[in-house]
């Protein structure tokens, strides 16, 4: 369990992720060694899984994203494994996730235009396996997207 220190660092590498390794230890109060240490006791931890690049896919002239919520035809066997495999391989799908309840997957989907939007949906999600029902919300907005925690 990360201690005050460990969490005055997550909150500075949260804060400002291309910080300089000198800059954060000096934010968190603690020397480059010690900083270095105790990033590395995180990763092995599994409290900190790696840096990553954040890339806005919309500045990239991707325009629509859609949630799509689907709910599987449950009668065969197979029918989560081939529907998951099936959906891995649409390139224009970004997250996938499981759920227990009424939806069974939801999966976050961008294209680069309503035509685009269009040909996807047509050639390449009503035609993946095993869907009983399929909800599509298109994002108007997003207020907050925020990887933060209360530390």
């Amino acid at each position: 369990m990360p201690d005050m220190t460990d969490r005055r660092i997550l909150r500075q590498l949260l804060a400002d992720p291309a910080a300089p390794m000198a800059v954060l230890a000096e934010r968190a109060g603690i020397t480059p060694a010690s900083l270095w240490r105790r990033l590395e006791r995180l990763r092995e931890a599994g409290v900190l899984k790696g840096v990553q690049a954040r890339i806005d896919w919309r500045a990239m002239g991707w325009e629509v994203e859609v949630s799509l919520r689907f709910t599987l035809d449950k009668t065969n066997p197979r029918a989560f494994d081939e529907f998951l495999a099936a959906l891995r391989e649409v390139p224009e799908v970004i997250e996938i996730q499981s759920f227990l309840g009424s939806v069974d997957w939801r999966a976050s989907v961008i294209a680069r235009d309503m035509a685009h939007w269009q040909q996807v949906y047509r050639d390449r999600i009503l035609t993946l396996p095993h869907i009983a029902e399929l909800e599509a919300l298109m994002l108007i907005a997003t207020i907050k997207d925020s990887a933060e925690l209360p530390l």
